[in-house]
């Protein structure tokens, strides 16, 4: 890996957290640094947290600080209903720029920038390509100001490349994401009792799992990829096809004129249902992916697989919703955890165990304990035991190792199905090995 001290931006967005997260596991990269004026959502071990905005004085002086040679920015807005269309170009444009000139400082140590952009981008009409490729550009102007947004700093990003060439810059265009954790306009949608859907319209849609998203930025740590490349899975589906899959009707709900007033509707009601998707439930949109791929990077999931890994996911949420906790970043507890010469790893407990236990006789031994009764087992959630095992066991893939274990422990000490524990076991073995996501 040739990166090996690296900044991300946006710490506290979902994308800048699971790639630290996920950076964290290769050792070759010896510093993580994140910066964001937000508290961090995600638990990091080894990344070091700066509350700071995207001031390219002080973004500079943490760069040559710390001898940066990679700069990821994952903070660009792509959805509209997630915040103001004001904040969304300050945080899009002028942040993007503030950025690049953070990187672009005189003897700059950053010999890579990696832009996480959208397929916003492109926009979508009735006319568009079945795939856009990376060599076409957007072939009508901007309809919303997310899609304008994301145009200028694009435009930015391509300046800096051609100002920098010493830099690599590699722009990672991802289509709509979905998978158990990011939350998007779509995810809502598609959490809804039915589907909606405009009148006389059945767009196609392509997705990319969560989890092929937070790969390809860390692919293109990892390779020289300059450039532009599409992130997108194979396959489209048509939106009647997507909600068969999710196992939920569609209704032809909204009018072919007048959408947005309609859509106002449901946004008042709790639906965000931002104007660059109301195109998409129009006229959809295609990306070719070839020229990822051909860079060596491998997608886990298609587009068919991603939205049966939403369904999956969907089932099994009210199940478990109460046995995850949700991560607060507390700044004391961190630095005590970090930084506290009182702190003693796991590691270091383990050998002066083992030492101890060398240089001290044994301890007599105990008289047995009188026996207890078991205590009973009360199940960590309502309604699992309404599912079967043929249910529980199709849903094991999509979870979480937190989720697997409270699973496994319950079920050994209630109803002890061997094929349940034996599935459970199996996949806590293979997420052990590293061949799930």
């Amino acid at each position: 890996m040739n990166s090996r001290r690296v900044l991300v931006t946006g710490l506290s967005t979902y994308w800048g957290g699971r790639l630290a997260q996920a950076l964290e596991s290769h050792p070759e990269v010896e510093v993580i640094i994140g910066v964001d004026s937000e508290d961090p959502t995600r638990e990091l071990e080894r990344t070091e947290f700066v509350r700071v905005g995207t001031q390219h004085a002080l973004l500079r002086r943490i760069v040559e600080a710390a001898e940066i040679d990679t700069v990821v920015d994952a903070r660009l807005v792509v959805d509209s209903s997630t915040t103001t269309p004001r904040q969304a170009h300050e945080n899009n444009v002028i942040g993007t720029m503030n950025i690049l000139a953070a990187c672009g400082g005189p003897n700059s140590s950053v010999r890579k920038l990696v832009f996480k952009s959208s397929a916003h981008f492109y926009g979508t009409e009735q006319d568009d390509p079945a795939f856009f490729t990376e060599q076409m550009g957007r072939p009508h102007p901007p309809r919303t100001p997310i899609e304008r947004d994301i145009l200028d700093a694009e435009a930015a990003v391509a300046e800096f490349a051609e100002q920098h060439p010493d830099t690599m810059v590699t722009v990672l265009r991802c289509t709509n994401a979905l998978g158990p954790d990011v939350q998007t306009s779509h995810r809502m949608l598609f959490s809804l009792p039915v589907v909606p859907m405009i009148l006389g319209f059945d767009p196609r849609y392509q997705f990319v799992h969560e989890d092929d998203v937070v790969a390809a930025l860390a692919h293109g740590l990892r390779n020289d990829l300059p450039g532009i490349y599409n992130v997108a899975a194979d396959g489209v589906l048509a939106l009647s096809e997507v909600a068969g899959l999710l196992g939920k009707p569609y209704v032809p709900m909204l009018p072919p004129w007048g959408t947005g007033l309609a859509a106002g509707v449901w946004r008042r009601l709790g639906v965000a249902v931002p104007p660059e998707m109301l195109s998409q439930m129009r006229f959809g949109r295609g990306l070719d992916n070839r020229k990822l791929k051909a860079s060596g990077f491998s997608y886990r999931y298609t587009t068919r697989e991603t939205v049966i890994k939403l369904r999956e996911h969907m089932r099994l949420d009210p199940i478990l919703r109460g046995v995850r906790e949700p991560y607060h970043y507390e700044r004391e507890v961190e630095d005590f955890l970090r930084w506290s010469p009182n702190v003693r790893s796991a590691e270091v407990r383990g050998q002066r165990s083992e030492v101890g236990e060398a240089a001290a006789p044994p301890p007599p031994p105990k008289p047995p304990a009188p026996a207890r009764e078991p205590e009973p087992v009360s199940p960590p959630v309502e309604h699992y035991d309404d599912l079967e095992a043929e249910e529980i066991i199709s849903l094991l893939g999509s979870l979480e190792a937190s989720d697997l274990e409270a699973l496994l422990e319950y079920e050994s000490g209630a109803r002890a199905r061997d094929s349940v524990t034996g599935a459970i076991e199996a996949v806590l073995a293979r997420g052990a090995t590293g061949s799930r996501p």
